[in-house]
């Protein structure tokens, strides 16, 4: 057989095998979830456009300040809670946590940050906050700041928050508030929110689908 012969012969196999590997590819791969499929199955609501917060500027954990700038260059899932909540809001960050150590178990990607806004910005300085979020996780970001201030981003991202009376906190009272999960995209955009139960499985599935977008 002639080398001009085996060439074409060798090429045709090659171009081949490519048809079949794409058809192959084609019908294997899973589609992504959709934005309904999301929103039904998985509880999060994936907004029909992202909007930018307005600037602000709190404090986090360590005093330094945190701004809307760091909410840029890698997917956010954000919480507005307190230290002192006797329930949703650390079993929330557990979630988080548990979703973040499963990323980085399988080294698939990396993985978000997570930050906690306090809506309770009387009692939870800087220092209490470091204690609380890195309880759950070192990475863990706790933001405060002026109420009014942590009020406007909050509306932003349709989230409510108030002071309720409590015969049973020696303060005198809780704060109610919104239990979503609020994503920000690499943009630092409000893109979307989680809605209640969070479990690590629909905080992963939700990463993996929008991530997956971008």
């Amino acid at each position: 057989m002639s080398s001009g012969i085996r060439a074409t012969l060798i090429g045709c196999a090659l171009f081949i095998a490519l048809v079949l590997g794409l058809f192959v590819n084609s019908i294997l791969r899973q589609p992504g979830l959709s934005d309904d499929q999301l929103r039904e199955d998985h509880g999060t609501v994936v907004l029909p456009q992202a909007r930018a917060p307005s600037p602000f500027r709190l404090v986090s954990q360590d005093g330094t300040p945190f701004t809307d700038a760091d909410l840029r260059g890698q997917w956010t899932f954000a919480y507005f809670g307190f230290t002192h909540c006797p329930d949703i809001c650390p079993v929330t960050l557990a979630v988080l946590a548990e979703a973040r150590r499963q990323l980085l178990e399988a080294a698939e990607r990396e993985p978000f940050d997570v930050v906690l806004f306090t809506v309770d910005p009387e009692r939870d300085t800087p220092e209490v906050l470091a204690e609380f979020v890195r309880y759950f996780d070192p990475e863990f970001v706790g933001a405060t700041g002026e109420r009014a201030d942590i009020a406007a981003l909050a509306r932003e991202v349709s989230v409510a928050f108030a002071k309720v009376p409590s015969e049973q906190e020696p303060d005198g009272y809780v704060v109610d508030h919104t239990g979503n999960i609020v994503i920000f995209n690499p943009r630092g955009h409000y893109h979307g929110y989680i809605r209640l139960p969070h479990t690590p499985d629909r905080v992963l599935t939700a990463y993996r689908t929008l991530a997956d977008r971008s």
